[in-house]
């Protein structure tokens, strides 16, 4: 006989034997014993949680012949043992991963209109419904809103805010949660006991937190080290070898090493770890994971309400906490995460590990204000310690003298701008359009030294005004001196920041001058101080 992985031989198969999901368990036995069934659920939730179990649960519930008091299956009628062969044709299973087009869903549009040949209602479970197109969507709008009686749809997925609201407001919604570790690990020493396998609790624990709130995960690690180590019993380390995780010490270690910026003592763990057959990743992920509950544990004035974890590593986290400080921890968090992030596109993972561990065991490679802040708790509490912190201070940098600049002259104006400065009062008077009129007393004209002829604009609001009129503008001035002017529009303070740049302060109040501004119009090239 064919062997049956665990996390298909242990398949819940009645509502009793779903795993962290109460509220949704009670629900669901209330409904049916109350005779209160919708027409349409969603199960929402990661993987491994529960969603597709408890929906063939529910469809041989409904169908039963003779459930129980609570609401269960019976599984022994032949209605609950043809769904649960997956031979009835009233418990239609759909994975719209591959079946996602606007085609499978009008089959489904067929097909309800025929009602169930045995049992009272039709089922169709529609896994990852996320993964249906918007085509496929609306199709089944229509259906899903107006069902015949004997039709109910389950909706499962891991991604529900890929699906249109017009769908999520026609179906009862369950959010499934992630099962806590402690529950995992009851469920799987249950498993074991069934098995007569032996393993230890700490270990059945580790897998548990490997899985990471999915217990279909953590079946599928619980089979691999049992094959793995058959007839043996598994052990901490023996489960660590298997799935390629890191020592918890390892991560203490290291945390030791940089907070004391010991450069040497990081490298050898890094070595130590590699040569131990360790993935990077797994050792990068797992640090992240330790960095962050050691946050918790120095933050949180009640961490074990949070943690999970035994009491003897939040007692190790506690005691490592006082030597560290949370700005330092924040820090290592923010670099281990990016470096997370770069590892995947590079081919030798060891070298920007090594890099960014050096990185961090020196004083020059950060200086930005999380940096900074990391270093300067660091510096604290080595005083708070009593170690003496000697820092040498950087010799002064020796400044360069600048030259002072001589001051420019702005050059003289060809006639034609003499011209048209001196008739501007004129020209702005004539234009007929008393609105321009009006915005054109508040502007100057003014030069740089290019081609243009610049509208200097009294506010900055005023800019935008007079760009619509610029070529209006152009005709009278052509109109009344003869010439054609290419005009720019300025703002009053722009234009002095750029005149101050470039010439330097006007004097003002100076006995010359009006004798220098005299004489620079005649004399344009010499400097009159």
């Amino acid at each position: 006989m064919s062997y049956t992985a665990l996390y298909r031989k242990f398949r819940p198969q009645v509502f009793q034997d779903v795993v962290g999901q109460d509220h949704i368990v009670k629900t669901l036995q209330n409904q049916i014993k109350t005779g209160h069934i919708s027409h349409a659920y969603l199960f929402c939730g990661t993987r491994g949680t529960g969603k597709t179990s408890t929906a063939k649960i529910f469809a041989r519930a409904i169908n039963c012949l003779a459930p129980t008091e609570e609401g269960e299956p019976c599984n022994i009628c032949q209605l609950c043992k043809d769904i649960l062969a997956g031979r009835s044709v009233n418990v239609i299973e759909i994975d719209a991963a591959s079946n996602n087009s606007v085609e499978n869903i009008r089959e489904i549009r067929e097909e309800v209109k025929y009602p169930p040949t045995e049992g009272t209602y039709k089922v169709y479970i529609i896994d990852e419904v996320h993964m249906l197109s918007g085509s496929a969507f609306n199709a089944l709008l229509k259906t899903l809103e107006e069902p015949p009686a004997h039709v109910i749809f389950i909706l499962a997925t891991t991604d529900p805010q890929k699906i249109p609201a017009t769908i999520l407001s026609r179906c009862q919604r369950f959010d499934f949660r992630r099962i806590t570790t402690e529950d995992i690990t009851h469920t799987l020493m249950g498993y074991l006991e069934q098995e007569g396998q032996n393993m230890q609790k700490e270990a059945v624990r580790y897998v548990a937190q490997l899985a990471d709130g999915s217990l279909r995960d953590s079946l599928s690690i619980l089979d691999q080290c049992l094959a793995f180590y058959s007839g043996e019993e598994v052990t901490l380390e023996k489960v660590q070898d298997v799935v390629g995780a890191v020592d918890p010490t390892v991560f203490f270690d290291m945390v030791a090493a940089l907070s004391v910026k010991d450069a040497t003592k990081a490298m050898e763990l890094i070595q130590e770890m590699l040569f131990a057959g360790r993935e990077v990743k797994q050792f990068i992920s797992e640090f992240l994971g330790h960095l962050r509950n050691l946050l918790i544990a120095i933050s949180v004035p009640k961490p074990v309400e949070i943690l999970d974890i035994s009491t003897e590593h939040l007692q190790r986290l506690l005691a490592q906490g006082k030597t560290v400080s949370a700005e330092e921890i924040t820090f290592w968090i923010r670099r281990f995460s990016a470096l997370l992030s770069e590892i995947r596109y590079v081919s030798n993972e060891r070298v920007l590990l090594e890099v960014e561990v050096l990185r961090l065991c020196s004083s020059w490679a950060e200086q930005d204000m999380t940096a900074i802040s990391a270093r300067l708790s660091a510096l604290e509490r080595k005083v708070a310690e009593g170690v003496t912190v000697t820092m040498q201070a950087a010799a002064p940098l020796e400044m360069p003298k600048e030259k002072p600049k001589t001051k420019r002259k702005p050059p003289a104006l060809d006639e034609d701008k003499k011209a048209l400065q001196e008739q501007w009062h004129t020209i702005r008077s004539g234009f007929s359009d008393p609105i321009l009129r009006s915005k054109l007393s508040q502007v100057e004209i003014g030069f740089k030294e290019d081609e243009f002829v610049y509208l200097v604009c009294a506010y900055d609001a005023l800019e935008d005004m007079l760009t619509k009129y610029l070529s209006q503008i152009e005709e009278e001035i052509e109109k009344v001196l003869g010439k054609s002017f290419s005009l720019q529009v300025t703002g009053r303070d722009s234009y002095d920041i750029w005149r101050k740049a470039v010439y330097g302060e006007e004097e003002t109040g100076s006995e010359d001058g009006d004798w220098d501004s005299l004489m620079s119009g005649i004399f344009p090239e010499a400097d009159f101080e």
